[in-house]
């Protein structure tokens, strides 16, 4: 019996994808819900199973454009593909038995080098490209990167591990990606690599921004003094009952849905000829996944605490980092946060993300002269920008924002009053 494998829909609106990787050869024995391939949609990576044992036939090539519902393989679940199994090739059974061998004279050397690996294993970091299937079957089997890591460091290197490398050295991505000084051979070789569908669709929507509003962008500067004296003082005991660091993006989270209220527009969506305004505030946060730029959402990110969003922001980034992310945790948003200073950005105009009215823009910190009470004190500042569609938000509401959200990230108990003064609220002011 042959049975097709299709497409599945990755969302609505979405009638094309791309194939990412074929994780399986052509030929090749599969298994019953072994992940076979990759494929990249215009919003998320997502993972094909495969529906029953048997020979695989692939009928696509990688980085193909394929529709959705079109047939990219067929398994003939009567017909013995070839197997191939990587597990083999470890084979510590061989290896084992030599040491195990010498129980009476090494039994006792065998326990002083026993904690000198443990020790090691802080020391050593664990970095290991796996593939989804390997994954799973680790997952299954409950073993660890760290134990695989260890396995491997003892294990003994034969004829063939050499020769593989030699045949394989020279594919190695992770190599290609470091840039040095050496890396250059003085060659004229050129290469065309094909779109992703994410990248695609992310050219697309931001030409389509630049074109379709009227987009302006404000600056202000932030002292993060007191948000640094904050971290200072309270992050080991924060990091100690809540189980998460106490970063920048929290307190920017906070003060944006402190701020919003003074300013709806800010959250607001033009569509078509109406504006659609929101009781509730969905923070997107853009994350840089290794496939690309992606933008998940906090959802009434307004009721959080700091703690909430500092779980909620490392949950998302752990998906985004492991391509895990699906299209619910990108859906909606009515604002976004972005932040360049983690890759030393001093100043930006961010782009909105449509159908969104604005963006907020982080950079670098730096240490810089500025003038206080009238005296040249040196101060960590950031510059922020507010990017923003000039068809629904006008420039005292723009600038107003940003002053907003300067002073309570300057004056941070704000925060805890509703963004007043925390005496004013005390006097009922």
């Amino acid at each position: 019996m042959k049975i097709e494998v299709k497409v599945p829909s990755p969302g609505e609106s979405i009638t094309e994808v791309q194939l990412a990787t074929w994780l399986v050869e052509d030929g090749q024995q599969v298994e019953k819900d072994q992940d076979i391939a990759e494929i990249d949609s215009d919003k998320a990576t997502l993972s094909l199973a495969a529906e029953a044992d048997g020979k695989i036939e692939l009928k696509v090539g990688e980085g193909d454009t394929i529709e959705v519902g079109s047939v990219i393989a067929v398994i003939d679940t009567e017909a013995a593909g070839t197997v191939v199994e990587k597990t083999e090739e470890k084979a510590p059974a061989q290896p084992e038995p030599k040491v195990e061998k010498k129980p009476e004279k090494s039994e006792p050397k065998k326990e002083s080098p026993a904690p000198k690996p443990a020790a090691k294993k802080e020391e050593a970091p664990v970095d290991l490209t796996i593939s989804p299937l390997a994954r799973k079957m680790m997952q299954q089997q409950g073993v660890s990167d760290k134990e695989l890591f260890e396995f491997f460091k003892t294990y003994r290197i034969k004829k063939e591990d050499v020769q593989f490398y030699l045949e394989n050295k020279g594919n190695q991505p992770v190599a290609s990606t470091t840039p040095s000084v050496t890396s250059w051979k003085g060659g004229r070789d050129m290469k065309s690599v094909k779109m992703s569908m994410l990248r695609k669709k992310l050219a697309q929507r931001l030409v389509s921004v630049k074109n379709e509003t009227a987009m302006l962008t404000t600056f202000n500067e932030v002292n993060m003094t007191p948000i640094m004296e904050i971290r200072r003082k309270y992050k080991d005991i924060f990091k100690e009952k809540y189980g998460v660091g106490l970063g920048f993006m929290s307190f920017f989270t906070k003060a944006v849905t402190e701020a919003i209220p003074h300013f709806p527009q800010i959250n607001a969506q033009l569509q078509g000829d109406e504006v659609v305004s929101f009781d509730y505030v969905d923070i997107s946060i853009a994350v840089s996944a290794p496939k690309g730029l992606v933008v998940p959402v906090i959802r009434n990110a307004e009721m959080m605490q700091l703690h909430e969003i500092e779980q909620a922001i490392k949950d998302l980034a752990v998906k985004a980092r492991d391509n895990k992310i699906t299209l619910e945790d990108m859906e909606g948003g009515t604002f976004t946060i972005t932040n360049g200073g983690v890759f030393g950005s001093m100043m930006s105009t961010p782009i909105i993300n449509p159908p969104q009215s604005a963006i907020l823009g982080m950079h670098n910190i730096v240490d810089r002269p500025i003038a206080v009470n009238g005296k040249v004190e040196i101060h960590p500042m950031m510059y922020v920008a507010l990017s923003y569609d000039h068809r629904i938000v006008d420039g005292r509401e723009s600038v107003g924002f940003l002053v907003k959200v300067k002073e309570m990230l300057e004056n941070p108990e704000r925060m805890l009053f509703g963004s007043k003064d925390p005496l004013e609220s005390l006097l009922g002011l």
